[in-house]
């Protein structure tokens, strides 16, 4: 018989033992090894069968076994002791709270007292299933980062009932989806209630007079708040109940409901928990991709309430929101039909007063080759917000390129678009055995310092323990590929083989990942029969462990999965390659330490970051690698290889075989020979040379905790400084900021520079001369204040265009008549070669955050 109804029953714990709920719902635990200890303690075997879930392993402890854990002095001294640890952590002063006393009261670095941190997934803990990938995992350790490093963020998401999805394989290698149902009383959260006991309530209006009402549930991710919208509500219809059933699991109407929830909603239940806790409000939102976008037109629609009009609201929201674009994908952005937009906001009358061609205008593809007919978060995204930044250096570059077309008249490299590389959160990912291998030899707690411990490492013992760390992944890829065969439908009668499946002895490359086609899973198996020598080489033997998920909807991707495990079910080589199904964050911590080698070959540049490898790295893995996202940053030639490729050919078959080529090689002559080359003591010690390098050099810069601290200083600060300063003295700051931008924008097409002289340098300069440069401009109706007037010079190509330019202003010299003026100034010449310069005219206004900021710019 079937249940007509299921709740989950919390365990009511001893007064004694009554710390054990805050410890278990404070997701602190997840990468804090005593307290993971102390819940293991208290049942060794069901904190195992459990999947180290701490509320599922407090309710499954019966009265009698709590009334003896309440009693054991032990025990309770335990307890107690890792509450005051836990109260320490959440009420003392880390590296945000000593920034705050370092800056000077009034001084140019306004710290923010809140930060609002909006994302579609958040990847904290398997145990909270609400991740599919790398952007959820990000968003999670942010969040940890910033609780580590007492950054007041607070994260807004939504509690997906199925979460993603749990991935199986049929016998002949299909993936297949199941979605089992989360209970959020059965998870570690606490919900939003008002102060008669209901539950607090979030509504949005939808079209055709329906309704779209959310909870409010909050994980505590350490320090950090983390607030998810949860629409399994009494009082919405069928369709409304299904907005947050899983993630990324709908299209169309479902998923654009998902994301007004997210983001209009999301802004909604921040001032509900504002109200409830009485928590600051937000003073810098940050947009963790273009999910969450509404979030700005919900602060468009609250602030015109008050008073300002759109232009002046726009301004507001613009000044105090970091957009983060993560995809170098076109097809990773989320494009609606323009219509279907409309309809929810206008038709609904979700946006009141705001005039719906406006808001519809925000995420127009109004540039060239965009398409008139959907509206683009991404677009949406950099409009509503005056600082963005892609994920890392290279991906900065592609996406200045990829969305030049909202700025035209500038050059790529001019677009205002910064890059902030992504890092990972080291107590999250590093095995322990590592921590306290570096611990022994010096290192502190601190995982971003270890260069002086990685090279005091004694090598036997380092090399000891990278056997330990292979044989912990082998023992667990055995018990996955047993477990993925029974659900396959083989008899346990079969599987004899599974006892020999790996080798802790043997090279171990890992390759794990989402399983869109750029990312190129079946790269290494351009050449079957070459990919099965090395796995089978008679001295110097390879072996793969494999994981990934395809988008349910992908079947391309689901193809490529396929070949891999049918590729892997061959009983010639699957001793030597496993294909493990439901790849997530358990399976990741055991994997990232467990391997030697890092695999990752996208199809250049299309890999945004790729995390992946960060956190191998900091176990003491190698990566090998396409240079792409963070790895054609930070490859140094020492700690890993590059994957050579092949730019430039366009046929995409021919561009496969060579880089999958050049991959064989690589192992072949470089990695497997220096893994196998071993001295009289059997250490191989070119490349423990090559792991210490990793963790001394690599360490420093893939912290999440660095990126946080660069997000602080580089974005929200800034941010939060522009925002107050437009929202001071009831918005002074922004209504002259849009008269400004409005009256500019008129008037602009009377601007235009009418001559331009050069001189002071000889018919054959050299470098140190000085060119004058004087020019004659004609702004109409606008003053010589409201502009900027700049030369801008560099290298010239064969086509007299302008190559790694600067910019340097000119000066006002004098003013005429009927609005023209003269600008004047010099320019060194600093190198030799072709040399070149223009002179143009951008608008000038000390609130912009960038030249490029009105999209305007008149050139000689």
């Amino acid at each position: 018989m079937r249940a007509i109804r299921r709740f989950t029953v919390r365990t009511a714990l001893p007064e004694k033992l009554a710390p054990l709920g805050e410890l278990a719902t404070n997701l602190r635990w997840s990468w804090h090894a005593p307290t993971q200890d102390l819940f293991a303690s208290l049942d060794p075997a069901k904190w195992q069968s459990l999947r180290h879930d701490p509320v599922a392993l407090l309710g499954s402890l019966s009265p009698e076994r709590l009334a003896e854990l309440a009693a054991d002095r032990a025990v309770v001294k335990a307890v107690t002791a890792a509450a005051a640890d836990l109260k320490a952590y959440l009420t003392g002063d880390r590296w945000y709270q000593e920034q705050a006393r370092q800056s000077p009261a009034g001084g140019p670095a306004l710290l923010p007292e809140a930060i609002a941190y909006f994302s579609p997934e958040f990847g904290i803990t398997s145990v909270l299933p609400q991740y599919s990938g790398g952007l959820g995992i990000l968003a999670g350790d942010h969040l940890k980062a910033a609780s580590d490093l007492g950054v007041p963020i607070v994260g807004v998401g939504l509690l997906y009932k199925a979460g993603y999805f749990k991935q199986a394989f049929s016998r002949d290698g299909w993936q297949t989806e199941t979605y089992p149902v989360s209970d959020p009383d059965g998870l570690p959260l606490t919900q939003l209630r008002e102060a008669d006991g209901t539950p607090a309530v979030v509504s949005l209006p939808l079209p055709h007079g329906r309704t779209l009402l959310a909870h409010v549930w909050k994980a505590d991710v350490g320090r950090v708040p983390l607030l998810l919208l949860d629409s399994d509500v009494t009082g919405n219809d069928e369709a409304a109940i299904n907005v947050t059933d899983r993630l990324y699991g709908g299209g169309g109407d479902h998923r654009l409901q998902q994301e007004l929830l997210l983001g209009a909603g999301g802004v909604r239940a921040l001032r509900l928990w504002s109200r409830l806790s009485g928590a600051p409000e937000p003073t810098v939102y940050h947009t963790n991709e273009g999910h969450a976008g509404f979030l700005g037109v919900e602060r468009i629609r609250e602030l015109t309430a008050q008073g300002l009009t759109f232009d002046e609201a726009v301004e507001a929201v613009r000044a105090a929101t970091v957009f983060t674009t993560h995809t170098p994908v076109p097809a990773g952005i989320d494009r609606f039909g323009r219509d279907a937009v409309a309809e929810h906001l206008g038709g609904s009358g979700f946006l009141g007063d705001l005039p719906l061609d406006r808001v519809l205008a925000l995420g127009a593809e109004d540039y060239a080759g965009g398409d008139p007919s959907v509206f683009n978060m991404a677009v949406m995204g950099f409009r509503l917000a005056q600082r963005a930044n892609g994920v890392s250096a290279l991906h900065g570059e592609v996406s200045r390129g990829m969305f030049s077309g909202l700025w035209p008249g500038f050059d790529a490299d001019e677009t205002p678009i910064t890059s902030i590389t992504n890092g990972v959160h080291a107590p999250t990912w590093v095995d322990r055995k590592v921590v306290d291998l570096l611990a022994a030899a010096g290192g502190g707690a601190d995982a971003s310092d270890q260069a002086g411990a990685a090279a005091a490492l004694d090598e036997k013992e380092l090399w000891s323990l990278r056997g330990e760390l292979r044989a912990q992944l082998v023992a667990d890829a055995r018990r996955r590929v047993r477990s993925s065969w029974l659900r396959r439908g083989a008899s346990p009668a079969e599987l004899a083989w599974v006892n020999d499946a790996l080798d802790p002895d043997v090279l171990t490359i890992g390759f794990a990942r989402r399983v869109p086609t750029y990312k190129r899973l079946t790269l290494m198996l351009r050449d079957p029969e070459r990919l099965k020598a090395l796995l089978t080489h008679p001295t110097r033997p390879v072996q793969l462990v494999i994981a990934g998920k395809s988008h349910p909807a992908d079947d391309s991707g689901k193809r490529l999965l396929q070949r891999m495990v049918q590729f892997a079910d061959d009983a010639g080589v699957r001793h030597r390659i496993v294909v493990l199904p439901n790849y997530d964050i358990r399976m990741a911590q055991t994997m990232y330490p467990g391997v030697d080698v890092w695999l990752n070959n996208p199809l250049r540049p299309l890999e945004a970051c790729g995390t992946s490898g960060m956190k191998a790295a900091l176990n003491g893995g190698l990566n090998l690698s396409i240079l792409d996202g963070w790895w054609d940053e930070w490859f140094d030639g020492e700690n890993g290889w590059a994957i050579p490729t092949a730019d430039g050919v366009e046929d995409p078959d021919r561009r496969d075989d060579l880089e999958a080529a050049a991959l064989y090689d690589l192992i072949e002559t470089q990695v497997a020979p220096r893994f196998y080359d071993r001295d009289a003591a059997g250490l191989p010690g070119r490349w423990l040379e090559m792991i210490k390098h990793t963790l001394a050099t690599l360490a420093p810069k893939v912290q999440a905790t660095r990126m946080v601290q660069d997000y602080v200083t580089t974005l929200y600060v800034p941010a939060a400084t522009s925002g107050a300063a437009l929202a001071a003295d009831d918005f002074a700051g922004a209504r002259d900021l849009a008269a400004w931008k409005g009256r500019v924008r008129a008037m602009w097409n009377g601007v235009r520079v009418d001559h331009v002289e050069s001189g002071g340098v000889s018919d054959s300069p050299e470098v140190g001369d000085e060119v004058r440069v004087a020019a004659y401009v004609s702004l109409g109706q606008l003053s010589p204040s409201d502009v900027e007037v700049q030369v801008v010079h560099g290298r010239v190509d064969v086509d007299d265009e302008l190559l790694e330019t600067s910019a340097a202003p000119l000066a006002l010299e004098e003013s005429y008549e009927e609005g023209r003026h003269l600008f004047s100034g010099t320019v060194v010449l600093r190198r030799s070669g072709a040399f070149g310069y223009t002179v143009r005219v951008l608008p000038r206004h000390g609130a912009q955050a960038s030249a490029a900021e009105t999209a305007l710019v008149t050139s000689a």
